[in-house]
């Protein structure tokens, strides 16, 4: 089982790769450009581990606080894989886990189940 995480709300665009066995991240320039082509940065990334959508079997994104752009365009991209991948995904702020004391990337699945957060939800939380 793989698990994708994006994260476009903050300082930088960041994914991360989760299976049994390794974990691999990159992080972008958070930039209008880097918004623009959000899926083919997935994608290159996705090839650069010999990985296509079709291995992925859940999606996190951060649904904020944050930027505005990154979040829109992270949660447009992760509906449309949705919708054409059928691949569930789960939209967590790190406020969520905020009594938490060990929150990091590696354990956002864990901790999305741990605090039912409810898959195929849409919640963003924007910077004003």
């Amino acid at each position: 089982m793989i698990k994708l995480i994006i994260d476009a709300a903050n300082e930088k665009i960041f994914f991360m790769i989760i299976d049994s066995e390794h974990n691999y991240s990159i992080s972008h320039e958070n930039s209008k450009i880097n918004y623009e082509k959000l899926s083919l940065l997935i994608n290159e990334f996705l090839h650069s581990k010999n990985l296509d959508l079709t291995k992925i079997s859940k999606i996190y994104v951060n649904r904020g606080p944050g930027s505005f752009a990154g979040i829109r365009n992270s949660l447009a991209v992760v509906k449309a894989l949705h919708f054409v991948k059928k691949i569930d995904y789960f939209c967590f702020s790190f406020e969520d886990f905020i009594d938490e004391s060990d929150v990091n990337y590696e354990n956002i699945p864990n901790l999305c189940k741990k605090f039912d957060i409810k898959k195929n939800l849409i919640n963003p939380i924007y910077l004003s």
